[in-house]
C-alpha cells in the first residue's frame, strides 16, 4: 500500500485529522504541505503552517516499518526546518503515525527526554478505538491497517456513515474510503469497488470517477468523430458526415467499454450498437453500469428498439 501518499491525500483534503488525532478542535487557517529540505534531501511527512507567527506548527510523519534511525532522522530535520523558518510560528509540536507498537523504534537512549516530552505525539492506529466511536477522519486512518477480511464490512459501514450523518464534503471522504479499499484490493477496478461499498447505480453516476471516464468517453468519441466526418464529408454533405461520424465515435467508445467489462462482443451485438441514434448511443452509455452480461445489453436493445 502506498501509504506515504494515501496520507498525503487524507492530511490535504482533510487537515483536521491531525487535530482530531490531537484531541484538540481545529484551529482556523493553517496550511498543510509536504517539505523538502534540500539542503540535506531531508523530507518532512507533513508540516502544517500556522496563519500568524504566534502559532504553534505541527509536524507529521508516518512510519509504518520499523526503522532504528528514525527519531535521529526526525528530530533532524525538525531543528533543521526551525531554523530555516526562524520568525514564522511561536511553538512546535510534533506528531508520529505508527500502524502498531511494534513499528516503533526499539532504542532511542539518546533522544529519551524529546521522545518522552510532552512535544512528541505517539499515535497507535490500532489502539484508536472502534470505528464507530472514532471521527470518520481517524475511522479513515484506522482502515488502512485492517486485515484484508475485514476491511470490506468495515469500508462499508464508513461509506454508510458518510451518508448518513452531517459531514463536512462527504464525496471527499467517500473518495478516500474508496482509494484506501483500491489500494487494499489491487485486482478491482474501482467501478467494483464502488458496488462493493453499496454504491447505487445513481450514486455511482454521481461520482467523480463515473462523471471524469464519461466525460473522457465523450471527448473522444467526438474526436474520432471528427476524425471520420472530415474523412467520409463532401464539401456539400461535410456536415452530415461531421454527425454521422460522431454517432460512429460514441458507438466505439460504448463497445470498447462493453469489452472491457465482458470481453469479445458478439457481431450481431456489435452492429446492433452501431445502428442506435445518437440519443440512444447516450442512453446506453448511461446505462452500462446496471448491465451484469451481454444478455442484459441485448434486452436493454430490444427495449429501446
Amino acid at each position: 500500500m502506498h501509504r506515504d501518499s494515501l496520507f498525503y491525500q487524507l492530511f490535504a483534503q482533510l487537515p483536521q485529522t491531525l487535530f482530531d488525532l490531537l484531541g484538540i478542535d481545529t484551529p482556523p487557517g493553517y496550511r498543510f504541505d509536504s517539505v523538502e529540505l534540500k539542503q540535506t534531501a531531508f523530507r518532512i511527512d507533513g508540516v502544517f503552517v500556522p496563519p500568524d507567527p504566534s502559532g504553534t506548527v505541527y509536524f507529521c510523519e508516518v512510519q509504518f516499518q520499523r526503522d532504528n534511525t528514525f527519531y535521529q532522522r526526525f528530530f533532524s530535520e525538525i531543528f533543521l526546518y526551525l531554523r530555516l523558518h526562524d520568525g514564522t510560528f511561536s511553538d512546535w509540536q510534533a506528531v508520529v503515525i505508527y500502524p502498531d507498537r511494534q513499528a516503533e523504534q526499539e532504542t532511542f537512549q539518546a533522544y529519551q527526554l524529546l521522545v518522552n516530552s510532552d512535544r512528541l505525539h505517539r499515535v497507535y492506529l490500532n489502539e484508536l478505538g472502534s470505528l464507530e466511536a472514532l471521527p470518520l477522519s481517524l475511522a479513515l486512518m484506522q482502515l488502512t491497517v485492517l486485515p484484508e477480511a475485514e476491511m470490506a464490512t468495515a469500508a462499508r459501514f464508513l461509506a454508510e456513515r458518510t451518508r448518513t450523518e452531517a459531514v463536512p464534503r462527504p464525496e471527499v471522504i467517500m473518495e478516500l474510503i474508496t482509494t484506501i479499499v483500491l489500494y487494499k484490493f489491487t485486482k478491482l477496478s474501482r467501478e467494483e469497488v464502488l458496488r462493493m461499498l453499496g454504491f447505487t447505480t445513481e450514486e455511482l453516476k454521481r461520482t467523480r470517477f463515473y462523471q471524469e471516464v464519461y466525460a473522457e468517453a465523450r471527448e473522444e468519441g467526438r474526436q474520432e468523430g471528427r476524425l471520420e466526418g472530415r474523412q467520409e464529408g463532401r464539401e456539400e454533405g461535410l456536415q452530415e458526415g461531421l454527425q454521422q461520424g460522431l454517432q460512429q465515435g460514441e458507438a466505439a467508445i460504448v463497445l470498447r467499454q462493453l469489452r472491457r467489462r465482458f470481453g469479445s462482443v458478439p457481431s450481431d451485438l456489435e452492429e446492433r450498437i452501431r445502428q442506435l441514434s445518437p440519443h440512444q448511443i447516450e442512453a446506453l452509455a448511461e446505462a452500462l453500469l446496471d448491465f451484469t452480461d451481454l444478455g442484459a445489453v441485448s434486452a436493454w436493445l430490444n427495449r429501446s428498439s
